[in-house]
């Protein structure tokens, strides 16, 4: 190639796609970074809650409450566990296992007692949880 030629000038078209395909970069980079910087690097916090409706049906107390995951990440294997105490004896404990539990994620569920958890002191707290 000598001085005197010159390189062709680039056609609207060829413009337009360079445009688009740069702003489309530009967009999955600020994606890219706004999640980086908002991602919350923390472990599961797990909060478990019990409702204030207990329900009785042929002589069974259901006591219904909810776990929720407001840490970053997910957690596995969520053991819930209550304990129901009259006169100062543990006369029921209940377990139960939620198989995952995301971040910002709540389950549902109930302990079933054959005593009236009004009549003690009712215990519900996350007994452990996984890393998956």
């Amino acid at each position: 190639m000598t001085e005197t030629e010159q390189q062709p000038k680039r056609s609207i078209a060829e413009w337009i796609t360079f445009s688009i395909a740069s702003f489309i970069l530009a967009i999955i980079v600020s994606l890219v970074g706004y999640t980086w910087l908002n991602e919350k690097n923390q472990p599961p916090i797990l909060s478990v809650t019990k409702k204030q409706t207990i329900r009785e049906i042929n002589g069974q107390f259901y006591v219904p409450f909810e776990v929720v995951n407001s840490g970053g990440d997910t957690a596995e294997s969520v053991q819930i566990m209550a304990e129901l105490m009259i006169d100062g004896k543990v006369t029921e404990t209940g377990e139960q296992q939620i198989d995952f539990l995301s971040s910002g994620e709540s389950e549902e569920g109930a302990f079933i007692f054959s005593h009236n958890p009004r009549q003690g002191q009712l215990n519900i707290r996350v007994g452990s949880y996984k890393l998956p």
